[in-house]
């Protein structure tokens, strides 16, 4: 298979493996960049690599150790050196609160906070340049820098070290799977990470929202519309991009996907990916899924927040919820009578359906999408990036689920997803356009707990659909 050879010639050597390690080591431990990298994602899928080309353990642990080392090494020096400067540049320019959160930090634990911080995610890469800004003794970092690294790479190494040596002999895993994992993980962090990060740019915060709105208001033709939308508070000029982007990527995609007879070549290699990996559990976990994506599992998971719309009045975030489910589903529907396209397998209760594109997979953006950008809202600005990632780890496995059962290709679910992604840029568009009254207070355990209950009677009691 001409793919599967690509994959495989792709696969790390074991001195670029070894690289790799000592590089992601120590961006991951690098001041404030490692914020951005998602450093226990990357170093494990290489050290799965690693331990599935058998590379020795030392050289693996050796490269983490030292790039841990020289990460920290020169947060601290930056810190100690330029302390003045490094708190006018961007990004601590823009969130002090990341200083603050530490410094204080800091204070608590003295000497041993860039010990302990090293495994503390959310203060991991500013402790050593904070430790700098305060002057900490050069020798008493150093010691407490050598011997946190020392622990630190064993424990990051070693998990995916282990899952590399027993994947293949426990799992009968396709040739190049290792490639093919990797690169799927490295594209999905990618998009990921370019999405939160270019959704914060889009804001009046930052700088391409200031870049955009300096050259508007120097147009006359653009200054008066720009106006009229920004006197309600921000431009939605992240709900504009993402219309426009997700738009074009969508009608890119669907003529790509018509312009073939039959499934892509990335179809057929990802179908047999999955039917490989498949077992009575991720087939039963597929299926669960499956009922909680469907028509009654959505109402049974937004039905009590309806309700409770409903008893406080609030007829306008109502009807823009029930706009976006009523609008995805009618584009669903005329989107797979329109194509036409076959499933690659098609159970008895989807006889008559067809695959593209993946109603699942689109409800389920609209749904976690618009959950996210309501809850981000109402919290405060540097937080609101942990919303969109929560929605994207809880969208991602009711898409993928759709793989584990063998009812969709893989592009019926890029095709839902980028369906999703215009329903809830069109609907948060329409809802931005005038300012709305916050929706807290909201009973949001009593309703999640609800919505926990009721999709439990769904998945046990009833039928997929």
């Amino acid at each position: 298979m001409p793919l599967v050879d690509m994959l495989h010639s792709l696969t790390p050597s074991p001195p670029l493996l070894v690289c790799l390690v000592l590089i992601i080591s120590l961006v991951e431990s690098l001041a404030l960049v490692g914020l951005l990298v998602p450093g226990v994602v990357l170093i494990t899928s290489v050290a799965s690599l690693a331990g599935h080309q058998d590379i020795a353990l030392a050289w693996l642990m050796g490269a983490a150790f030292v790039g841990a080392i020289l990460g920290d090494g020169i947060s601290f020096s930056l810190g100690y050196k330029h302390r003045e400067q490094v708190t006018q540049r961007w990004p601590l320019s823009q969130h002090p609160e990341w200083l603050g959160r530490g410094a204080r930090f800091f204070e608590r634990y003295g000497i041993w906070s860039v010990f302990i911080g090293r495994f503390v995610g959310p203060v991991r890469p500013i402790i050593p340049l904070v430790a700098g800004m305060m002057r900490m003794s050069p020798r008493t970092f150093i010691w407490a820098n050598v011997t946190s690294a020392a622990l630190w790479a064993p424990a990051y190494i070693l998990p995916g070290y282990l899952l590399g040596r027993t994947w293949q002999h426990h799992l009968n895993l396709p040739p190049a799977l290792e490639a093919a994992l990797l690169i799927l993980a490295a594209i999905m962090v990618t998009l990921a990470v370019i999405f939160s990060w270019g959704r914060h740019q889009a804001t009046r915060h930052g700088r391409l929202y200031r870049a955009i709105a300096g050259s508007v208001r120097k147009l006359p033709l653009l200054r008066r519309p720009w106006l009229a939308m920004s006197q309600s508070g921000d431009v939605p000029l992240a709900s504009l991009l993402l219309l426009v982007l997700a738009l074009g990527s969508l009608s890119g995609w669907t003529l790509m996907v018509i312009a073939e007879s039959g499934p892509l070549n990335m179809d057929i290699f990802i179908y047999r990916l999955f039917a490989g990996l498949q077992s009575d559990v991720s087939y039963a976990v597929g299926n669960i899924l499956a009922r909680i994506g469907d028509t009654f599992g959505i109402i049974a998971l937004v039905l009590p927040w309806a309700v409770w719309l409903l008893i406080v009045k609030r007829w306008d975030a109502l009807l823009h919820w029930a706009g976006a489910f009523a609008g995805v589903a009618l584009l669903n529907i005329i989107g797979k009578g329109v194509f036409g396209r076959a499933r690659p397998d098609t159970p008895d209760y989807l006889m008559g359906s067809f695959s593209y594109p993946s109603a699942h997979t689109s409800t389920a953006v609209v749904l976690f999408g618009l959950t996210a950008a309501f809850i981000a809202a109402e919290i405060p600005r540097q937080k609101r990036f942990w919303a969109y990632w929560i929605a994207l780890a809880l969208a991602l496995p009711m898409a993928l689920s759709r793989l584990a059962v063998g009812v969709h290709w893989f592009s019926d679910l890029v095709g839902g997803a980028l369906l999703g992604l215009v329903v809830c840029a069109l609907t948060l568009l329409h809802w931005q356009q005038q300012p709305r009254p916050p929706l807290r207070p909201c009973p949001w355990l009593l309703l999640g707990i609800s919505s926990l209950v009721l999709i439990s009677a769904r998945v046990s009691l009833l039928p997929p659909v």
